[in-house]
């Protein structure tokens, strides 16, 4: 087999530990049970060398890149790859070529592994369209990005779809400890002893990322001095040195519930008590980003529509705090918080949320009413109905966009609370005046 993954050689105890650590074999592979437990569709295509163009994604050091060094072990094909901020439609033809000739002379795949593959543009994702259909090459493209958004559709619409979550706790622990003890390509061979409350802090602050608790425990080991008998001691201080994160203060316990209460203080509109959760967690050695998270989440969900300055204000507070830093930055946090928790609250935008995913769960496939389709005279059945243009009608007419199935489906309801009852009123005023249009017009 053909591959560009090879560890063998003296070259490997040159490598990250990350890469050192990387498996090759799926029953290796931590973490993603909803992709590669025994038995699942990927798993499967992979042990059987049946697996078509497809795409992984999710956040940094979940797997994706190991996931597709698994399938260069186990496929009997060739193994190309290619990253889309140094690769361009040169190398990729190029690359194509060779797959062609490989697949005529000796019946054999080639695999072509794009790393960030939302990088490429549409004219580069366009040069291998027909070798995808045509099967010359076998595409795998990892992002961090979401393919639906940030890929162009015919690429997306031709691969399967894999997304990776970040890593739990204890499967990032378990990554750890295997690191520690591996003799081959850890540090078993070594005097080396990693405490508890090391190994807990690595877990903690690499954040569902693997490839960031090897970093830091990588610098951990490197960075300290070997004791007088050679061996080498890391404890919670050098972890937090190790990865640039404070020792957290608090046990676990206590942090997810002073999170907890911080979410809770924020829905129930005190400032006081959510500015409190929010610094103790900081000082406690949380991530501030983390904070930002939940506070831009509450923002949409307590508050929505009932001020929606509260979401932007949010966002683009933890924007500033990305380049402010470090003190500066805690103070857009703050006026955050004040903004979201002094806004007049409404779960109206989550609870229509709710409402239509539930509906599109329950009702099936609609299908499109004629008058909202493309090209609706080629549609077959066409029952004879065409889309009116609002704007001839004063911007609004009342015409059926939901499929018949869910036709008289509602899932926004407006609140009592801040801009609702405004918009409650405009959504009135506007569905009379859509209904009268549409009278007139008949």
């Amino acid at each position: 087999m053909e591959d560009l993954f090879s560890v063998s050689g003296t070259g490997n105890k040159m490598k990250p530990l990350a890469e050192r650590m990387r498996p090759y074999a799926l029953k290796d592979f931590i973490g993603q049970k909803h992709l590669v437990s025994e038995g699942s569709l990927l798993s499967r295509a992979i042990m059987t060398d049946k697996l078509g163009s497809c795409i992984f994604f999710g956040p940094p050091g979940t797997g994706k890149t190991t996931l597709a060094s698994i399938i260069a072990e186990t496929t009997n094909g060739a193994f190309a790859k290619m990253n889309a901020v140094s690769s361009g439609v040169a190398d990729a033809k190029k690359l194509i070529e060779e797959a062609r000739d490989r697949l005529k002379m000796y019946g054999k795949r080639t695999y072509l592994l794009l790393d960030e593959c939302h990088r490429w543009n549409k004219a580069q994702s366009d040069c291998v369209l027909s070798a995808i259909e045509d099967g010359s090459i076998i595409f795998i493209g990892s992002t961090t990005e979401n393919p639906y958004v940030a890929m162009t559709n015919a690429i997306v619409s031709r691969c399967r779809i894999f997304e990776l979550k970040p890593l739990r706790d204890e499967e990032v622990e378990e990554g750890l400890r295997r690191a520690i003890s591996d003799e081959a390509n850890g540090y078993g061979k070594m005097k080396l002893t990693v405490t508890d409350e090391a190994v807990a802090h690595f877990v903690w602050a690499a954040g569902g990322d693997m490839r960031s608790a090897y970093g830091s425990l990588e610098l951990a080991v490197l960075s300290t001095m070997p004791n007088a008998d050679g061996s080498v001691m890391i404890d919670g201080k050098v972890a937090e040195q190790s990865s640039q994160k404070k020792l957290l203060s608090v046990d676990e316990t206590l942090y997810y519930d002073m999170l907890s209460a911080f979410c809770k203080s924020l829905r129930g509109s005190d400032t006081d008590a959510a500015l409190y959760y929010a610094f103790r967690l900081i000082d406690s050695g949380c991530d501030p980003m983390l904070i930002f998270r939940r506070l831009m989440a509450h923002a949409a969900e307590d508050v929505g529509v009932a001020n929606t300055n509260a979401l932007v204000v949010a966002t683009s507070a933890c924007t500033a705090y990305e380049r402010l830093g470090q003190p500066e930055g805690l103070i857009p946090l703050t006026e955050a918080i004040i903004c979201v928790c002094t806004s007049p609250k409404s779960n109206s935008v989550i609870v229509a949320m709710d409402a239509a995913r539930d509906c599109v769960r329950k009702s099936g496939d609609g299908f499109v009413p004629y008058n909202l389709r493309n090209y609706v005279e080629h549609s077959p059945n066409w029952d004879g109905s065409r889309y009116v243009y609002p704007h001839d009608y004063g911007g609004y007419f009342k015409q059926q966009y939901l499929p018949d199935n869910v036709r008289d489906a509602v899932f926004y309801k407006p609140g009592n609370e801040g801009d609702e009852p405004r918009i409650s009123e405009f959504m009135q005023r506007i569905n009379k005046l859509a209904e009268d249009n549409a009278k007139k017009r008949k």
